[in-house]
């Protein structure tokens, strides 16, 4: 017996949820609110920003009950993502990573949160009655909602897995191969943040944004969640 105990007590357990599941859930309700105003919801769909004020205003006068299902559901999505940032952080400090490179994370994970929050209440405000009519204030709050939601998700986002997969990296908590994925996935949002003033940088913003529900969800099933005992 006392053999058996000496040997269970050699490594403890992270006490706090499985990685794995906020990041699903931050995949999941994120797309989903996508799928209401992508071509796969109906048309007219998302416009982008190249896209004229016309074009813009005519897509939210037509379609505001897509919209705010969007809004409804990402706005959602920023909750498991918040829960993944702070557990992640949580974990890597567990494991002994007291690093600058985790408070990056933590800072990086919470900025996306409140942003992709915003994005959202203004996407909700603009499925009101009358707002659409009016075609200044229908651009206005479009590009306040896009640049909330693009650059405003993309440049935190990457500070987020930057300052996970670094440390991880150099304290081989995941495997090689993650990290690396995870550090060219935070160059790509950082240098996103080129998109305010080149708008051929744009397509860094989906780039950032779908590769990384695989990187969270990967991190979220291989980082480790035990350390040893001294």
């Amino acid at each position: 017996m006392e053999t058996i105990s000496a040997t269970a007590s050699k490594s403890i357990r992270h006490p706090g949820p499985p990685l794995w599941l906020p990041a699903i859930m931050f995949m999941l309700t994120f797309n989903t609110g996508l799928y209401f105003v992508t071509s796969f919801g109906g048309a007219p769909y998302f416009p982008g920003p190249w896209a004229t004020p016309e074009v813009i205003q005519k897509f939210f006068m037509a379609r505001p009950s897509a919209v705010m299902l969007c809004a409804f559901f990402q706005f959602g999505s920023a909750i498991p993502l918040g829960l993944f940032t702070v557990s992640a952080v949580s974990q890597m400090r567990f494991l002994g990573a007291k690093v600058a490179g985790t408070y990056i994370a933590l800072f990086g994970g919470i900025i996306t949160v409140v942003n992709i929050m915003a994005s959202t209440m203004v996407m909700w405000a603009m499925t009101h009655p009358g707002v659409a009519n009016d075609i200044t204030l229908t651009n206005a709050l479009y590009f306040l909602q896009f640049g909330f939601g693009g650059v405003g998700f993309s440049v935190p986002m990457g500070l987020l897995m930057a300052g996970i997969s670094i440390p991880a990296l150099i304290m081989k908590l995941l495997p090689k191969w993650i990290c690396i994925f995870g550090i060219i996935l935070g160059v790509f949002g950082l240098i996103s943040w080129f998109d305010l003033i080149f708008p051929q940088a744009l397509f860094l913003i989906p780039l950032t944004r779908f590769p990384g529900f695989i990187w969270m969800i990967l991190v979220g099933f291989m980082l480790k969640d035990r350390k040893k005992l001294l």
